[in-house]
């Protein structure tokens, strides 16, 4: 932690007596730091806007306010321009394993987020729409000169036929982030934290994501699917899903070749490109596309 950042956290007009501020490690976006006064203690976000990636703090902000009041999310405590201050959660993060013997309580926890958190949520809507955050994606990377500009048309070409086969949509309130860092567990019950990239849009994609970050096996899947929508599945939603699920891995492939570009956190964001090029092309090659 360097000392501008240290002198910013301790000028914030919230805290009453001395602090103790330390690093939290593991952020590929934002700065994340404890902060602890006397007994209490603190989650302390750094970031701007993020104009690449369509991050807006003032939706994240409104979303974190509509997501602790059902229940989901810790309570927001002070927020100024780049800083989002929230109660600490005692807790861990839970592993991709640990994802998938959780899935009895998970899947509840994200019908509250796709039902229950518009309810909650007032002002401008924002949607997470992934097909033209892929659009859009391309165009950085043309304009930018990306080492991956050749890629490009095959991978917006991949996205069309993918938008293609996944409609019809149905439309709820997604938090369209859900790696297994983003769950909290804290001895009693999970949080889910990060809403960066929340946004209206079909359950699908958070089905998907929650999937391919968390490397679910086919039955895995089933058990996800036939558990969220309370019925057997039909070969057309399934078909729809795994098409949303690749569309997933596609966004956060290009997401981290945007990240190459922009980012100044230290993070590997070339081998995490790879990463998840290669599972792209392994999902895309399995699928039955229009």
């Amino acid at each position: 932690m360097n000392n501008s950042i240290e002198i910013l956290i301790r000028s914030l007009p919230v805290w009453k007596g001395d602090i103790n501020i330390k690093t939290i490690d593991g952020g590929i976006t934002n700065q994340n730091f404890l902060v602890q006064e006397k007994s209490k203690k603190f989650f302390v976000r750094l970031g701007n806007d993020i104009p690449e990636h369509n991050v807006s703090r003032s939706n994240e902000l409104i979303t974190n306010k509509a997501a602790y009041e059902v229940g989901v999310s810790p309570a927001v405590v002070y927020n100024s321009k780049g800083v989002l201050i929230l109660d600490y959660i005692e807790g861990v993060t839970l592993s991709a394993e640990e994802i998938k013997g959780r899935l009895e309580s998970i899947v509840p926890l994200l019908k509250k987020i796709h039902y229950e958190i518009p309810k909650k949520l007032y002002g401008q809507s924002h949607i997470f729409w992934v097909f033209h955050i892929i659009k859009n994606y391309v165009k950085f990377l043309k304009d930018h000169k990306s080492s991956y500009t050749h890629l490009l048309p095959d991978l917006l070409s991949q996205a069309d036929k993918l938008e293609m086969n996944s409609s019809p949509y149905e439309i709820v309130f997604g938090h369209n982030d859900l790696l297994p860092a983003n769950f909290l567990d804290d001895g009693t019950r999970l949080w889910i934290i990060d809403w960066e990239y929340a946004g209206f849009n079909t359950p699908l994609f958070d089905l998907g994501g929650l999937a391919s970050n968390s490397n679910f096996s086919g039955e895995e899947e089933s058990y996800l699917l036939e558990n969220y929508f309370e019925k057997k599945i039909n070969e057309e939603l399934l078909s729809q899903y795994y098409s949303l699920k690749c569309a997933s891995l596609l966004r956060e492939t290009m997401w981290s070749m945007v990240s190459e570009l922009t980012s100044k956190i230290d993070f590997n964001y070339s081998r995490y490109t790879q990463e998840n090029l290669t599972k792209f092309n392994d999902s895309y090659k399995k699928l039955s596309l229009k």
